[in-house]
């Protein structure tokens, strides 16, 4: 397995670097701080073309791979994962969704803005009482004449209270159940839709999150992503994408903490020597390393098997679960590496360690990442 960057690869990889170093570290501990929405770099972000990295030209998006995409998400989480969640949903959630299900109508008229970062994207599906179990969905889509009428809420919707787009799962026959669900492309200036409050978040605050209220919510039958009943279908296909972005978020965060101990060892003195000549560190750092460069390949194999067309759920199960795990192992450290100082918000490691655990979370917890992996070992999917 050939893992030696393209010349494109390193490319996107530099870019997402230098624009992360200059565009999103002086402000990534003041938004995280505030819990201000970056509208203005995730601006900057799409004009880069880091809001449709693997959306093809011709719909306004990049045109690259997904080892691309997962190589610019490390590099944007490294310094601000709330920017790294913003691009996630809007990547791997609504545009490829759009790529894969849309007809051409909805792809010039959804994606191309999307892709190009003229507009934002949201994906809804979870609710107050369905989160893994997606399939016991109360939001309804019903059908009338030329529209359909929704009604229903939706929670924890990332990016929901400033996005134009969102991608919506609900039910349209709950008799069927998870096969009784379909998709929508919900524009957000419609009346009937009403953002609820911003929720309060331990980590990722920049990047708002809230819930949908759909009230009567109308569109019209166009606006069905894919066909009736393939809802769920949608869902599950997209996550799948999604868990690799969301892996190489839990990769970023983990090497940030990382490299940050590395620094500190080296300059911090104690009882007369660097803390880096002390065994009990060394094997921390040992460590580090160790399960970061396991979970990278991890990461690079689910990108690399999605890119050929393979099939990957199982590779971003792993990659997911791993990487994400790792993020909270290795930020955990961080601190205590760094004692007192990494407990305090003088320095990022603490802004590490709440953003890592969201990673073991969203998109599938770890235990629903476990019993993905399994039912493919076990020939149950």
């Amino acid at each position: 397995m050939d893992f030696e960057l393209t010349e494109t690869q390193q490319q996107i990889r530099d870019l997402a670097r230098e624009f992360a170093l200059r565009e999103l570290a002086p402000i990534a501990s003041q938004i995280d701080e505030t819990g201000e929405f970056p509208i203005e770099t995730v601006k900057k972000m799409g004009a880069l073309g880091l809001m449709g990295i693997e959306v093809p030209e011709a719909y306004g998006g990049a045109g690259l791979d997904t080892l691309c995409y997962v190589l610019a998400m490390e590099e944007i989480c490294k310094v601000s994962a709330a920017h790294g969640t913003i691009m996630s949903v809007n990547n791997s959630l609504v545009c490829l969704g759009l790529k894969l299900f849309g007809s051409e109508t909805q792809k010039r008229e959804f994606l191309v803005p999307l892709a190009g970062g003229q507009k934002l994207g949201a994906f809804a599906l979870t609710e107050p009482q369905s989160g893994s179990d997606a399939g016991n969905m109360q939001t309804t889509a019903v059908r009338d004449n030329g529209d359909y009428r929704i009604n229903g809420r939706k929670s924890w919707v990332s990016s929901g209270p400033y996005a134009d787009l969102v991608l919506l799962v609900c039910a349209t026959d709950r008799s069927q159940g998870s096969k009784g669900t379909s998709a929508f492309i919900i524009d957000t200036s419609r009346p009937g839709l009403i953002r609820g409050k911003i929720e309060p978040k331990l980590g990722i605050r920049a990047s708002a999150t809230c819930e949908l209220l759909f009230e009567n919510y109308t569109l019209p039958v166009g606006q069905r992503l894919g066909e009736e009943g393939m809802g769920f279908k949608i869902a599950l296909t997209i996550l799948d994408a999604g868990r690799i972005g969301i892996a190489a978020q839990a990769l970023g965060i983990a090497q940030a903490a990382y490299e940050a101990s590395v620094a500190y060892a080296r300059q911090r003195e104690a009882f007369g020597s660097k803390i880096a000549e002390f065994q009990a560190i060394q094997w921390i750092i040992a460590d580090m390393a160790t399960r970061i460069e396991a979970a990278r390949l991890l990461v690079y194999n689910a990108a690399l098997k999605k890119a050929r067309g393979d099939r990957y759920g199982q590779e971003a199960s792993m990659a997911k679960v791993f990487a994400a795990e790792t993020a909270m192992w290795v930020t955990t450290k961080a601190i205590q590496v760094h004692g007192g100082i990494g407990y305090s918000k003088e320095l990022p490691i603490e802004r590490y360690f709440r953003d890592a655990k969201i990673t073991e979370i969203y998109e599938g917890t770890s235990e629903i990442q476990r019993t993905v992996i399994a039912r493919h070992l076990l020939g149950q999917r």
